[in-house]
């Protein structure tokens, strides 16, 4: 059973929320400024949070900021009144899983926060691969070695940035497989940023920049990244 904090100071909307979770089997706290909400999560572990941003005493965005340093893979879905481009911009920059203004439906909500959920328990980069005991992964001339993070194609070494390392394990885990740009998206926000970034744009604009350096790495391979029409990406296999 999944925990879910609602952090929400709308007394009836909060207990809308935590009527419709419960009966979807979920379990579910709650908090009604960012002060509570930082406290229960010091002492509490949950598997999402839905936010709203227009809290009392802090905004929830604070909360947002706190929660990516220091709970990392922690999904956040965020519930607000605030329907602006640039408010849905700043909060999916920031580090938010998924962004509903309200007033909402809710079955998308639920729909959503279900999405958001089967990501994060997808495996991802690293951890994964450390799991299950593989220290290397071939692909053809593509040798991916986990312990340090490094990559190397027909004997030669990738000079490869993090965000870059990420991208490419991610693929080669599941190669063969589309993997969606939310997939990608998640996982770069479930891990540290890159050395010397600490707010660097997590979007749809910033992954396609990534696919086309690692494109340029991989182009003297037979290791091709398909974009997949409205889906994602797909490493072939050779």
């Amino acid at each position: 059973m999944a925990t879910i904090l609602i952090v929400e100071d709308d007394a009836l909307l909060l207990d809308a929320l935590t009527g419709q979770l419960k009966q979807l089997d979920y379990s579910v706290c709650t908090a009604s400024s960012v002060a509570q909400a930082m406290a229960l999560l010091q002492t509490q572990a949950v598997d999402g949070i839905i936010l709203d941003l227009g809290l009392p005493g802090a905004d929830g965005m604070e909360l947002l900021t706190w929660a990516r340093a220091h709970i990392a893979g922690l999904p956040v879905l965020i519930l607000t009144a605030r329907d602006g481009v640039d408010d849905r911009v700043l909060g999916l920059n920031a580090g938010a899983d998924d962004y509903i203004t309200k007033p909402f439906n809710m079955q998308e909500l639920q729909a959503r926060l279900q999405a958001m959920l089967r990501r994060a328990r997808q495996p991802a980069f690293t951890q994964a691969s450390s799991a299950a005991g593989v220290a290397n992964t071939t692909i053809g001339p593509l040798v991916l070695d986990h312990a340090s993070h490094s990559a190397a194609l027909n004997g030669d070494l990738l000079e490869l940035t993090q965000r870059e390392w990420e991208l490419l394990e991610l693929l080669a885990h599941r190669c063969g497989e589309v993997v969606t740009r939310d997939d990608v998206l998640a996982a770069w926000r479930a891990s540290p940023p890159e050395p010397g970034q600490t707010a660097a744009p997590l979007n749809s604009n910033a992954l396609e920049v990534y696919v086309h350096r690692l494109r340029k790495k991989l182009d003297q391979s037979n290791l091709v990244i398909r974009n997949i029409r409205g889906l994602g990406y797909m490493l072939n296999k050779p």
